[in-house]
């Protein structure tokens, strides 16, 4: 993995997100030398869903009213079907993710967290993969849908399940090393 060192990334999440899909990007990128917070709607701890049951809980660093695109390099959205379908009914969250795509820094999703990138207008005309269940939700909102373990698009990383998290932690920090984006139409 490339050397992070100086770069900040936010992971945005809430109750319910999948457990590997939080904790093994917030572990990767920070041993890859990154500055990693846990952003989240309220302050505390946020409690992860790990396959079948309620997981571990994990500490939030900074509330959602507490940062700002201009702080991070990249934006991780973990999945599961609880989280991202909490956060896509929250404007914050959105606007959040709309920043981070607008200043052509690296938006990452993972699993059904390509619900947020639809709700934010994202996908529109791009290459993205996600898990199996969503694929229709991504091509009605005029993505590009691939079945692939990791899909890059100009700055955007998804990545379709738990099983594929090293080679989106790679590409995350890959797509942070290249720096800004452009965002020409597809």
């Amino acid at each position: 993995m490339q050397n992070l060192a100086n770069k900040s990334i936010a992971i945005l999440a809430t109750n319910g997100f999948e457990q590997s899909e939080l904790e093994v990007p917030l572990n990767k990128l920070r041993e890859a030398g990154a500055k990693v917070d846990v952003v989240s709607l309220e302050a505390g701890e946020i409690k992860g869903w790990d396959k079948k049951d309620w997981g571990r809980s994990v500490k939030v660093d900074k509330t959602l009213d507490a940062v700002s695109a201009d702080d991070y390099d990249a934006i991780v959205l973990p999945g599961g079907q609880i989280n991202p379908d909490l956060l896509r009914v929250e404007q914050k969250a959105l606007d959040l993710i709309k920043a981070f795509w607008t200043q052509k820094k690296v938006v990452a999703a993972v699993c059904h967290a390509p619900w947020l990138l639809i709700e934010a207008g994202i996908v529109k005309d791009r290459k993205v993969t996600s898990y199996n269940s969503i694929k229709t939700d991504v091509i009605n909102a005029g993505g590009k849908w691939e079945d692939s373990p990791v899909v890059v698009d100009q700055g955007l990383v998804t990545s379709r399940n738990p099983g594929d998290l090293d080679a989106f932690c790679d590409k995350i920090a890959e797509e942070i090393s290249e720096g800004r984006h452009d965002r020409r139409a597809a």
